[in-house]
């Protein structure tokens, strides 16, 4: 590791941080509507996005900082078991397939901006639509956090803030001026800002991982000599390995799986779908979004090339950033340093942006001011935008950063239990609002129950997402295990509240909802085409 603060890096990263913020502020005036105090324009963009602007903003919401960080990181200390996130990604595309262009048909017909909204719609259930929306806010503050720990890893790298042993405002002041600049463009230009930011961001990304893929192998003498160094270090270790162990194969399997269901229950992989203006765009994009899985497994392999570059660090999220800085020319290590800290400015403002959405709509205006307008939503939304982030900061200023990461998993234990409402609610309305709500409280509670009993080396609680599979007795995925145990729950629910006759709430959507398209009768296209054909 170099000492003190490299200059050049740190310069070069700057100059492109200063950039994206300039392009953030302007956001406000791209494509801008009449009527721009509105959930519609500030939180979805009116709507209006086309095939590539969401291809951008959504892989710009899925492939984050710390998919940079952290994947090749858990490949580092880990082995093979870290590559589970690669078949997740390949796993999550076909499934998506079948309902999103759904819930966007629905979602647009009836004017749905959250998943609760349609929930709630569905099923006629406030109780529900809250029991969602809560879990959407609760499992997105520990995500936008991992962001932030993103960013920090880039600063630590390049000596800025000073050691371990540096004041901790002095330490955590570059991460308090990026944040305060992510607040600020996110309150005034909403989710045109990432929009347009995903465009610098993806491009810096591909750059990056192009040059890195060729240039370190090459210094490195080649694949071949990577996977040995590599190889020889898990043996030596005696833990990891370029396989998955025959004992963690469950493990793997189960978190790939439930990973892939969690991914789009998150609020932000919704609040950027439900920002294309067609339902074609959401098709197109299900088959053209796998081109991140490549890009996922290249990245992965980054942390294979920083054990056979001899890069030891005791914070493996600094692994990836000091590989960087060890191989490349200082001024293209601030390229590599921006691409990482921009890739964690856009889903963390897409993040905020859908959780101040789901407590506008689901917690405000349904409890606290039904008779709210859409202006003063939009404002609520604005400020709550703004509290989300402010949560998160002190979530990575207080908390240790292996106690963050693992609740991130416990994020997707959380937010899988909302998957039986909102997909099983898109294709049919057999499930009893009660039964599902009774489902996603056994799911919850099992779920953060057994991963408060998961230890690990460096805390007692929430060590980790895997604990034994009752029955089975094989190691598997917490989150999974509670989604099973909170389906059989709303199932056999289902079945005894439909033979006691018990109330079963509205529903307000129609079959052909499902299938609408914007320009078809009765559904509107939010701008006209001449503003909202610079999508595509």
């Amino acid at each position: 590791m170099k000492n003190g603060v490299n200059g050049v890096a740190l310069g070069v990263f700057i100059f492109f941080f200063l950039a994206v913020t300039v392009m953030g502020f302007l956001a406000a005036r791209w494509r801008r509507a009449d009527n721009e105090h509105s959930l519609d324009e500030w939180g979805l963009g009116g709507r209006s996005f086309g095939t590539w602007v969401t291809w951008f903003l959504l892989g710009g919401d899925l492939y984050t900082a710390y998919t940079f960080v952290a994947v090749p990181a858990a490949i580092y200390t880990a082995g093979a078991a870290g590559f589970f996130a690669v078949p997740y990604t390949i796993l999550v595309y076909p499934l998506i397939f079948t309902f999103l262009p759904r819930l966007w048909s629905v979602s647009h017909k009836h004017g749905y901006v959250t998943t609760s909204d349609f929930v709630r719609g569905r099923f006629g259930s406030k109780g529900l639509s809250l029991a969602v929306a809560l879990t959407g806010i609760l499992a997105t503050m520990p995500y936008i956090a991992l962001q932030l720990v993103g960013i920090q890893a880039v600063l630590d790298v390049m000596g800025v803030g000073g050691g371990e042993n540096t004041n901790w405002f002095v330490k955590d002041l570059p991460l308090l001026i990026a944040f305060g600049v992510l607040a600020a463009y996110t309150y005034s230009s909403g989710l045109r800002a990432p929009a347009l930011i995903a465009f610098v961001k993806d491009t810096l990304i591909y750059i990056v991982i192009a040059v890195a893929i060729i240039y370190i192998p090459i210094k490195l003498g080649g694949f071949e000599d990577i996977f040995a160094k590599a190889g020889e270090k898990f043996t030596k270790a005696g833990a990891g390995g370029l396989v998955p162990a025959p004992a963690g194969q469950w493990t793997y399997a189960t978190l790939a799986l439930g990973s892939a269901l969690a991914l789009f229950m998150y609020p932000h992989s919704i609040t950027a779908t439900l920002s294309s203006r067609s339902r074609e765009v959401i098709r197109r994009n299900t088959t053209i979004l796998p081109l991140y899985s490549l890009m996922l497994g290249l990245l992965a392999l980054l942390g294979f090339m920083a054990i056979a570059a001899g890069v030891n660090v005791t914070n493996g999220q600094l692994a990836i950033p000091q590989l960087f800085e060890d191989m490349f020319p200082d001024w293209f290590t601030g390229v590599a340093f921006a691409a990482i800290g921009i890739g964690a400015l856009v889903p963390a403002a897409i993040m905020s942006i859908a959780a101040a959405n789901l407590f506008t709509r689901n917690i405000y205006k349904d409890f606290i001011r039904p008779d709210a307008t859409p202006k003063q939503e939009a404002q609520v939304s604005k400020l709550v935008s703004l509290l989300v982030k402010v949560g998160a900061l002190v979530f990575v200023l207080t908390m240790d950063k292996t106690v963050a990461i693992n609740f991130q998993l416990l994020g997707g234990i959380w937010i899988l239990q909302t998957f039986p409402s909102l997909v099983g609610g898109l294709f049919t309305r057999w499930f009893h609002r009660w039964a599902l709500l009774a489902g996603w409280a056994v799911g919850m509670v099992y779920g953060t129950a057994a991963a408060y009993g998961v230890a690990s080396p460096t805390q007692k609680h929430f060590g980790g997402s895997a604990k034994e599979i009752p029955g089975i007795g094989e190691i598997g995925y917490i989150g999974l295990t509670a989604f099973v145990l909170n389906v059989a729950v709303t199932v056999v629910l289902t079945f005894a509240l439909k033979a006691l006759k018990a109330p079963e709430g509205l529903d307000e959507t129609s079959p052909a909802d499902y299938t609408a398209d914007a320009g078809d009768a009765g559904v509107q296209v939010e701008l006209p085409p001449a503003t909202a054909g610079a999508g595509h």
